[in-house]
């Protein structure tokens, strides 16, 4: 089944710093950890970008505001849209469908993440990710 997706990158206010969703599934006795840009579904009848502002919502109990769009890349599970944006609104906080299935099989939480420890080897985020994280420092919109 196709799943279309809509994510934001947003950094903190100095743009030192970059919100992510940390994971962590249990599966099978082993622990995947990873990061995500958060964000999630598109529904029915939304746009993508009223899916990431509602998502965004959601997840971290946030408003933002979408500063840019930074394009899309096609997956095996669908397409993800990426949006450059900034909170106008709110701390983040976990809240939403993650908080709800928090749990010790499979953990979310919000982190804050030096942008400069991203590519060190604790940190696991997908290569194409980084790329939206460049993305949006340079603020190369399309």
């Amino acid at each position: 089944m196709k799943r279309d997706t809509s994510r934001a990158i947003i950094f903190s206010e100095d743009e030192e710093s970059i919100y992510l969703l940390y994971r962590e599934k249990r599966k099978n006795n082993k622990i995947i950890k990873y990061f995500a840009i958060p964000g999630g579904k598109i529904e029915k009848g939304e746009t993508i970008e009223q899916a990431v502002i509602r998502e965004i919502k959601e997840e971290f109990q946030a408003d933002i505001k979408l500063l840019g769009y930074l394009g899309e890349n096609k997956t095996k599970q669908g397409i993800d849209y990426h949006f450059h944006a900034q909170i106008i609104k709110g701390v983040p906080k976990l809240g939403g469908e993650e908080k709800t299935k928090n749990n010790p099989n499979n953990y979310y939480e919000i982190r804050k993440v030096l942008l400069k420890d991203l590519t060190k080897e604790h940190i696991n985020i997908l290569p194409i990710n980084l790329s939206y994280i460049e993305k949006a420092l340079k603020k190369e919109y399309k």
